[in-house]
C-alpha cells in the first residue's frame, strides 16, 4: 500500500466513523444477498440485520490489510466479498442476483452516478430495494448557491466528492422508483450536512 493510500484509509475511517449513529436506520433495512456501493473500510458491516445472507462490497480503492477493516470482515455473521472496481462500470454479477443494494455517502463521489444506479437496477431482483444515505444539494436556495460556488474546490480537495448533487433525481434517473425520502440536516456546516435518506425499488 502506497504511503498516500495508507493515510487516506486511516483518515477515511476516522471521518466516516463519526457518521455511525446515522447508519442503522438505512443499513438495517437490507436483507438477503446485498450489493454495497462504496465498501470503504467496512463500517456498515456492524449495522446489517439478521436477514442479511451475504454482502458484496464494491469500491475502486482497496482497504485490505487495514486492521479495523479486516476485523469487521472477520466478525461479520455472513460471508463478505470485496471487489476492487468502480460502481459505474459493468459489474460481473448476474442480472437480478441481489435482493438489496446499499449506498452510504458514496453517490457523491462516483464519477457517473446514474450509470452506477442503472447497474444497481440491473442487478436487483424485481421488487428489490436500494437503500441509501447520502449528502447532497440543499433545499434552501442560499445554501445551494454556496454549494455550487464551493463544489469545484471541494471536489479537488476531497477525492472527487461533490456537495451539490440532487440524490433523489439521480436515483430516479437510474430507473428506480422512490418509495420514501427523508431530507434532514446532520451536524456540521450546512453546505456539507444536507442529507438524503431513502428507499427505492426496482419496478
Amino acid at each position: 500500500m502506497a504511503l498516500s493510500d495508507w493515510f487516506r484509509t486511516r483518515l477515511l475511517d476516522l471521518v466516516m466513523r463519526q457518521m455511525n449513529e446515522l447508519r442503522p436506520d438505512t443499513v438495517g433495512l437490507a436483507e438477503g444477498r446485498v450489493l454495497e456501493l462504496g465498501f470503504g473500510t467496512g463500517l456498515n458491516l456492524d449495522f446489517y440485520g439478521p436477514g442479511v445472507k451475504s454482502v458484496v462490497g464494491v469500491d475502486p480503492k482497496a482497504a485490505e490489510g487495514f486492521g479495523p477493516t479486516e476485523a469487521r470482515v472477520a466478525a461479520a455473521a455472513f460471508p463478505v466479498e470485496r471487489a476492487l472496481v468502480r460502481a459505474d462500470q459493468p459489474l460481473s454479477y448476474a442480472e437480478a442476483e441481489f435482493d438489496s443494494a446499499v449506498s452510504t455517502w458514496t453517490l457523491c463521489s462516483i464519477p457517473e452516478p446514474v450509470e452506477a444506479l442503472v447497474e444497481v437496477r440491473r442487478l436487483l431482483k424485481p421488487g428489490g430495494r436500494f437503500v441509501f444515505l447520502e449528502h447532497g444539494r440543499a433545499e434552501a436556495p442560499g445554501t445551494a448557491r454556496w454549494q455550487e460556488r464551493l463544489n469545484p474546490y471541494w471536489r479537488r480537495l476531497a477525492d472527487g466528492c461533490n456537495i451539490n448533487r440532487r440524490i433523489d433525481r439521480l436515483v430516479e434517473d437510474g430507473g428506480l422508483r422512490l418509495e420514501s425520502l427523508d431530507r434532514f440536516r446532520a451536524a456540521g456546516p450546512g453546505v456539507f450536512a444536507q442529507m438524503y435518506r431513502g428507499v427505492a425499488v426496482k419496478p
